[in-house]
């Protein structure tokens, strides 16, 4: 690979998404707390499956019965270094987005898609919760980009591959938590077809390498997140790991469909 190539769009990408990393606090606080009157671990917020109680292991999910109640997300914004901290996250996303598809139309959805993920990262994070309605937001804003960029590039391939990449992301973790539930929360199903659209839209070799370093990391992360007593060895928000595997897919996964045709 070409590490020096694209280094305009990478600055581009870092500059743009640092911007946008700004709003991630507002993002968060915006987000509604669950109803008072309805368990938290409800599949119309949390993403997890009616009736499970957390005790089990699992990615992702509500909070556990004994850790208290779940921290509000006004909280979480206004949490000490939480600003810089995403703007930092932010300049580097979206400078290894820039140096991964260059001056592609991909840029429109995927530099918006940072400031996003970021706010679904920290909430995962520190809830083991994914909101529905951040979610549903997300998937309105994305198809609307998406459809923008195919209608500029007139590349109906890539808008029937996004839809492939939806499908069958969304169909693969839907299987997976309808055999574990407890192993895998429904937010993370959702979340699926968000990064299968975007991954998708990109090309077939960054949305199978993206959605296979999803699970490699959070198998491999994770055991060592809990050996280090960083996150609760019996569960772990898997929504990060999901994120950090799409970029992974966005950054090598040319180099590894190369690989495989050696």
């Amino acid at each position: 690979m070409d590490w020096a190539a694209n280094l305009d769009a990478a600055a581009f990408g870092a500059l743009v998404a640092a911007a946008s990393g700004v709003l991630v606090p507002r993002i968060i606080e915006r987000v509604p707390e669950p109803e008072p009157d309805e368990p938290e671990n409800q599949a119309d917020e949390s993403g997890a499956v009616p009736g499970a109680d957390g005790q089990a292991p699992r990615f992702e999910g509500a909070s556990q019965p004994d850790e208290g109640p779940k921290e509000t997300y006004f909280a979480i914004a206004d949490r000490p270094g939480l600003l810089w901290k995403c703007v930092l996250a932010a300049l580097v996303s979206g400078g290894l987005i820039g140096r991964a598809v260059g001056w592609d139309w991909s840029l429109l959805f995927l530099l918006p898609l940072v400031p996003v993920s970021l706010a679904l990262t920290v909430i995962d994070w520190r809830t083991k919760l994914l909101p529905t309605w951040l979610i549903a937001r997300t998937y309105v804003g994305l198809i609307v980009l998406v459809l923008v960029a195919t209608l500029a590039t007139q590349g109906w391939d890539d808008l029937i591959r996004a839809g492939i990449g939806w499908a069958s992301a969304g169909l693969l973790f839907f299987v997976l938590w309808y055999i574990h539930p407890r192993g895998l929360g429904y937010g993370d199903v959702r979340l699926s077809g968000i990064l299968g659209i975007a991954l998708g839209w990109v090309g077939t070799a960054e949305l199978v390498v993206g959605i296979y370093a999803a699970f490699l990391l959070g198998g491999v992360g994770g055991a060592l997140l809990s050996r280090l007593r960083i996150v609760d060895r019996k569960g772990f928000p898997f929504g990060p790991f999901m994120f950090v595997g799409a970029l992974a897919g966005l950054l090598v996964g040319d180099w590894v469909a190369g690989l495989t045709t050696m």
